[in-house]
């Protein structure tokens, strides 16, 4: 069972290509400063992860004047999420789940969607989750087929609420 309501993020660390370096991104870092909207997606530079990011990005401005911090986690590295942000206009923080640590934290691990379409295993079931200030699971959302959408009005309401 994915992470439920109620439950708090867990204390995970992943990285971030920037063009300064390999950086830090803890899943916790807006705890006590507003809410925080966790998006999981497959895999970069497929055409729904990279739809799902964009209409995101270019909610950003409306999220942070919610006070609310978005990270975007995919099993990829940090260097094909840089290659894969800079082609696509993804502007959020994109950080990598390279070792399977956070999709294994959260139970999103797909074993079975994915491969019955690609072959390939152990990728993030598309998954949502929102924390409140305090770092409590506010909102969950996790899709069994890959190419369906999170429900943006259902997210946008958890950060509003």
């Amino acid at each position: 069972m994915p992470l439920k309501i109620g439950q708090p993020l867990p204390e995970i660390t992943l990285k971030q290509k920037t063009d300064a370096g390999l950086v830090d991104v803890n899943l916790r870092r807006n705890v006590g400063k507003g809410k925080t909207v966790i998006l999981f997606v497959p895999l970069a530079f497929t055409s729904f992860c990279t739809d799902e990011l964009c209409k995101v990005s270019g909610l950003l401005d409306e999220y942070k004047k919610l006070g609310a911090d978005i990270i975007a986690i995919s099993v990829d590295s940090p260097f094909a999420q840089e290659a894969w942000a800079k082609q696509a206009g993804i502007t959020l923080t994109l950080v990598s789940d390279f070792n399977r640590v956070a999709i294994k934290a959260f139970k999103v691990k797909d074993t079975r969607v994915i491969p019955e379409k690609t072959s390939l295993l152990n990728v993030a079931k598309r998954s949502v989750f929102v924390a409140d200030k305090a770092g409590n699971v506010i909102h969950s959302e996790v899709k069994r087929d890959p190419a369906s959408m999170p429900n943006f009005a259902k997210i946008k309401k958890a950060v509003e609420a």
